[in-house]
């Protein structure tokens, strides 16, 4: 029953992404790159269900879960609705938000690609750190990369010179820091809050 609210959840946001970002390219886009960025959202949001068809695999719906809401609350909301711009901070709520999720996917390489149960808990945690500071990074490269093709300023460099970037991978740092300390913790107590019932569904 859960697993089904789940979905209906990630299907609800997917749709709302969609037409939303549709209104706005029919009411209010009139440039191209505006257009080719709230468009994008097709693809972003629904990039799991891609990746299933893809590589033949299946991804748990609270792995989705956790990627559609990041993609709904860091794209959607952010980027198409424009809260980066009307709300102060939410640009480092989302990114760090974004560090824990990116140490929720380092823990899904981890596990496909190795048996982490084998290695150190101190292995594991350095691998997580480098995973997010890895897509962290690409992020900020991105930016750069649309930035020359399709102009503006998304990271706010002439503003705030590197001070945003930099922000923007510290907070996503410390969102996987915490991510680390939660679950040391719970290896530590034998107790299973977060991270371990997410491994769990993993596995």
């Amino acid at each position: 029953m859960v697993i089904v609210k789940i979905k209906i959840v990630n299907i609800l946001l997917i749709i709302v992404s969609i037409i939303g970002s549709s209104y706005f390219i029919i009411t209010r886009d009139r440039q191209l790159d505006l257009i080719l960025k709230d468009a994008s959202i097709v693809f972003t949001i629904t990039l799991p269900y891609i990746i299933e068809k893809i590589f033949k695999i299946r991804i748990n719906e609270e792995v989705k879960s956790i990627y559609i809401l990041f993609i709904f609350m860091a794209h959607f909301l952010g980027v198409i609705v424009e809260l980066y711009n009307m709300i102060y901070c939410y640009d480092k709520i989302t990114h760090f938000l974004s560090g824990i999720v990116s140490a929720l996917v380092a823990f899904i390489i981890l596990i496909k690609t190795d048996k982490y149960e084998e290695k150190s808990i101190l292995f594991n945690i350095i691998y997580i750190l480098a995973i997010t500071m890895l897509i962290a990074s690409c992020w900020e490269v991105f930016e750069y990369v649309a930035n020359i093709f399709f102009g503006g300023d998304a990271q706010r460099v002439a503003l705030t010179g590197v001070n945003d970037t930099m922000q923007d991978m510290i907070v996503a740092l410390l969102g996987a820091i915490l991510t680390c300390i939660m679950y040391w913790y719970e290896v530590f107590a034998n107790t299973k809050i977060i991270v371990k019932r997410f491994i769990d569904n993993i596995i």
